[in-house]
């Protein structure tokens, strides 16, 4: 068994010089900073007051289980010699708020995969059990996260 531990930095800058005197006197925008990355530009959803144009964290955290899956995916595949040469998410995720509180309450990964012969193909839909059991984000979220697969070959074959 072993630890790791992780830190980030979530700065706001949106005091537009009189500070939180009303709701919407100020900016929700955020500079979100691990060391030695780049700054995150986030902000709130345009839904809550926010910009549009930057990271909300409802888009942080769709885009964590979707990493996630995909790197625990790459994983997989390499442990079932299965050649993965593309991979695209289309990821969604459904927020209900009710009053101030919200939650999601679930999540769907459209991973659509490409793998180099289409004996693979099989086994490349099987790596995906694999990598939702082994998604570290996946494991640690009180909603389902479903995913829905498309695998094929660039040398064709049927689809699965």
């Amino acid at each position: 068994m072993s630890t790791h531990r992780y830190a980030v930095r979530s700065t706001w800058t949106g005091n537009t010089g009189s500070g939180t005197t009303g709701y919407r006197d100020y900016r929700r925008d955020v500079t979100v900073s691990v060391s030695g990355k780049h700054d995150l530009l986030a902000s709130a959803d345009r839904a809550f007051h926010g910009d549009r144009s930057r990271w909300n964290p409802e888009d942080m955290l769709l885009a964590a289980l979707s990493e996630c899956h995909l790197l625990s995916y790459l994983h997989a595949c390499t442990a079932r010699g299965v050649i993965v040469t593309d991979y695209v998410d289309d990821a969604e995720g459904t927020l209900r708020v009710d009053g101030n509180a919200g939650r999601f309450e679930s999540a769907t990964l459209r991973p659509r995969v490409s793998v180099a012969d289409p004996s693979m193909i099989e086994a490349a839909v099987r790596a995906h059990e694999d990598a939702h059991e082994w998604c570290f984000i996946a494991n640690s979220v009180s909603f389902p996260v479903e995913v829905d697969p498309v695998v094929t070959s660039a040398r064709g074959g049927t689809p699965a």
